[in-house]
């Protein structure tokens, strides 16, 4: 028996879909008591199964990615090859700097080839890592990163 998904009350999407669509992808594979076998098949999450709530959300989720890939793209266009490869190794390299596992980063090489240093978002305001409530101890912390733990 096929599920069927009836949109009656769901936002966004119902301009999209019709009132009644089959959709196989959004129901557990159901056993023969149509529930799911969670010994066969793990425990369900209802994070994957959940649809985007506005059809601009999975655009916006991307933005970054889909704005790097469009510079990467017309760089590689303007410069050749080398241009974008050449930055994407600067990219990876002020990543891997680091202070200690127990002490903040603020990523300021990589935010400055980025560009994004001269901007304030919301993360500037909201990621300070002295309101965070998870904190280590510094020794075990440091240990597990050298994989001495």
């Amino acid at each position: 028996m096929d599920c069927i998904l009836f949109l009656q009350n769901t936002r966004g999407l119902r301009s999209q879909l019709k009132d009644s669509v089959p959709v196989a992808g959004l129901c557990p594979q159901a056993g023969p008591y149509g529930i799911q076998d969670t010994l066969r098949m793990g425990f369900s999450s209802v994070k994957n199964e959940l649809l985007p709530s506005h059809p601009l959300e999975l655009s916006e989720k991307n933005f970054q990615l889909n704005q790097d890939k469009m510079n990467f793209s017309t760089l590689r266009n303007i410069q050749g090859l080398h241009a974008p490869l050449k930055l994407q190794m600067e990219y990876r390299a002020a990543k891997q700097i680091q202070r200690l596992p127990f002490l903040p980063s603020s990523n300021l090489a990589l935010d400055t080839l980025k560009g994004t240093d001269e901007s304030i978002g919301f993360e500037d305001i909201l990621n300070d890592t002295a309101q965070c409530e998870v904190t280590g101890e510094p020794h075990i912390m440091t240990e597990y990163k050298l994989g001495l733990l």
